[in-house]
């Protein structure tokens, strides 16, 4: 075709579960990469197993994070079925596991110096919840492991209630999307070489060192000042007003992160004179220091419309605002629809399967979704012959 998909001619081997590595490997397939996800005989994933709900017997988990894949069943303690995926790895440009003992995979044959003695242009990536290299190295780690650990849990949730779980696996999701990053670089850095060996290397990705990138501000402020941050429940710690606000019919967002903005939002609520001039408010400063009273005020006024009303003021005035969804109703939405980020792709059991889009547009090389969600072990004949003939070169 005209316009290739930037990874065409890329091949991945993912032998990873649940959902960091699936997520990196379908994030890797969109882009064009031939992926071919190494699973377990018998069981495969055990993200197969998530559920309800499951679909013709297939997992909504499972679905939602393994488009543009092909399956292959190989039990790596078995001789032959080890020989098939080294036959694999020995031309891939990519190896993408989610093993959390180095151990394991020295034992296995499937470290980074083995196959980097098999093919010196293999990027290896490395995706576990604490990375290979640390005290804590060879423990395992889930999402919620790594919510828990990075301080974000302890900071999720009301003031006056205890620690949350983010209610997607945002560790997990980070962690996968990192890995992408990595390896993209890594292709890069290793496909730019002018004359020379081009060689891969190896990544490693902790979902613990994820999830604490999203400290980021916060982390900034604890530097800064030694101080613990206080849970804040849906409140921003450091601009106000930019928080979930009552209207008259239900919640609705206000995000007003400037002085302008908030002159702005003052005259549309016509508290030009009395709110906006009261010396506690003048500043953001002191609208974060005195907020609680600050967000009462507004809201005596804000509950006497409708959310809706408000939005498309705000809106119109170029202040930041927005209505709090529930799922089924962002999946649904017109401008969501319209950016294309709904993905159809026809399920020979199910029919139609929808999954996430790739959250990015491109003007000339992007993403396509070719494959549906594999079944376990449907391409065992076709990927166990390639082997044969790439071991055969």
């Amino acid at each position: 075709m005209d316009n290739p998909s930037p990874l065409e001619g890329i091949r991945v081997v993912e032998m990873t579960e649940a959902l960091a590595g699936p997520y990196c490997g379908m994030m890797l397939g969109d882009l064009g990469a031939d992926v071919i996800k190494v699973e377990r005989p018998e069981t495969g994933d055990q993200s197969r197993a998530w559920g309800p709900p499951f679909v013709q017997g297939e997992s909504a988990y499972y679905l939602s994070v393994n488009r543009n894949k092909r399956s292959v069943e190989l039990d790596i303690k078995a001789s032959d079925d080890l020989a098939v995926l080294h036959g694999l790895l020995e031309t891939a440009d990519v190896f993408v596991t989610n093993n959390p003992r180095m151990s394991s995979l020295r034992r296995a044959s499937l470290d980074p110096d083995t196959l980097a003695a098999m093919n010196e242009r293999l990027i290896y990536a490395a995706i576990s919840g604490y990375g290979h290299t640390g005290p804590k190295a060879d423990r395992g780690g889930y999402d919620i492991i790594a919510q828990g650990e990075a301080g974000l849990m302890a900071l999720t949730g009301p003031p006056d209630g205890g620690p949350s779980r983010f209610p997607t696996p945002m560790a997990d999701i980070s962690g996968g999307i990192y890995a992408t990053i990595a390896i993209l670089s890594a292709l890069y850095a290793r496909d730019r070489r002018e004359g020379g060996l081009a060689r891969g290397q190896f990544i490693d990705v902790a979902l613990v060192d994820a999830q604490t990138s999203w400290l980021a501000n916060i982390g900034g402020t604890w530097f800064a000042t030694g101080e613990r941050p206080e849970r804040l429940g849906n409140a921003h710690p450091t601009v106000t007003p930019y928080q979930p606000i009552r209207a008259r019919d239900k919640m609705m967002i206000i995000a007003v992160g400037n002085q302008r903005l908030w002159q702005r939002f003052c005259r549309i609520l016509d508290i030009e004179s009395t709110v906006m001039r009261d010396p506690k408010f003048e500043t953001n400063a002191g609208r974060n220091v005195n907020r609680a009273e600050l967000i009462a005020r507004l809201e005596a006024i804000l509950t006497k419309r409708d959310a809706a009303d408000w939005i498309e003021a705000f809106l119109v005035a170029g202040i930041p605002a927005g209505p709090i969804n529930f799922p089924d109703q962002t999946l649904t939405d017109e401008h969501i629809l319209a950016r294309g980020m709904i993905v159809e792709l026809e399920h020979p059991l199910i029919g139609i399967v929808r999954s996430i889009a790739l959250p990015a547009q491109f003007s000339r090389t992007g993403p396509s979704y070719r494959r549906y969600p594999p079944r376990l072990g449907e391409h065992n004949a076709e990927i166990r012959a390639l082997a044969a003939r790439l071991s055969a070169r």
